[in-house]
């Protein structure tokens, strides 16, 4: 059985790549919450629902947020009467978010993404971090923002001088459900805002380290790939690089695998990691992902 560790972008675009290569029955998708928020009334967790919608081929994978070809009449008619939302939700998303809001009041948060998960023909096992509400705060030389007015409204420009979440229980099962993995997959998402979260649940860490651990860097060179990671790194004091990465999973990580452009620092994070393997990590199209994936696969012990 493999897990996987993701947030809402870099990660989405390798399972794409992994259930090509696998049968993605043998895929367990633990995903972050922490940015998990309510919207218009319906609960957003967009994580979560871009995994599904990913997994379930239905992932407008131009933004990597939503459904392609979705419509947007409910927004839009928000919009006319003076309701305007701060996200775009398209209508089969808000759909979707509607069920889950409902789901989620009679059964909780994991049990309804494993209802939808089955209606939407999905075999993998795709499972929130937690099933409590929590909470991001970006400190920045604006003031004080939340998660999505930094992202959305301010466009993730301004200065990032610190960052604090809440900390929040993990689902029950996750911590076995690492243990007893034969790999445990972290993906190239923002390793502050999406996978530091899930690393700081009571009980992962210790449970990765009785695992085989691979991680994808999401930066080469001195930046992220995508979104604002590099900012999150640098002001909470951690080098922006793929080496910087590989420090954060220092205690438990096996296997580091890094682009191409960064093949100079191979040696360096020899130091934190025994083994590092050089690969184009750039997901740009269906072959490279696949292609990547199998890398991944091959290099299981």
């Amino acid at each position: 059985m493999i897990t996987v560790l993701s947030g809402g972008t870099g990660t989405p675009k390798l399972l794409q790549g992994l259930k090509e290569v696998i049968n993605p029955k043998d895929l367990n998708i633990i995903v972050n919450t922490l940015e998990n928020n309510y919207f218009s009334g319906v609960y957003v967790s967009a994580d979560i629902d871009t995994v599904l919608y990913t997994m379930a081929d239905m992932i407008n994978d131009e933004l990597w947020y939503g459904v392609k070809n979705d419509t947007f009449i409910t927004h839009e008619r928000l919009e006319e009467l003076g309701c305007p939302e701060l996200l775009r939700i398209g209508d089969i998303d808000r759909a979707t978010k509607i069920q889950k809001t409902q789901l989620m009041e009679k059964y909780g948060l994991n049990k309804a993404c494993e209802i939808q998960a089955k209606n939407m023909g999905i075999s993998s096992r795709i499972i929130p971090m937690s099933e409590e509400n929590s909470d991001i705060k970006i400190i920045t030389d604006v003031g004080e923002l939340e998660f999505h007015d930094f992202l959305i409204k301010h466009q993730s420009e301004p200065e990032v001088l610190d960052l604090k979440f809440s900390n929040v229980s993990p689902t029950e099962g996750i911590v076995d459900i690492i243990k007893n993995s034969d790999v445990v997959i972290i993906g190239p998402s923002n390793p502050i805002t999406s996978i530091l979260p899930i690393l700081s649940l009571d009980g992962v860490r210790d449970a990765l380290k009785e695992t085989h651990v691979i991680a994808v860097s999401p930066i080469i060179g001195s930046d992220s790939v995508s979104g604002p990671a590099s900012k999150f790194m640098k002001a909470l004091g951690i080098d922006v690089s793929s080496v910087g990465v590989a420090s954060m999973y220092e205690d438990f990580l096996d296997t580091m695998i890094i682009d191409i452009q960064d093949s100079d620092k191979k040696t360096e994070i020899n130091q934190i990691v025994n083994k590092v393997i050089i690969t184009n990590t750039i997901m740009n199209n269906l072959k490279a992902k696949k292609n990547l994936a199998k890398i991944i696969i091959d290099s299981i012990p």
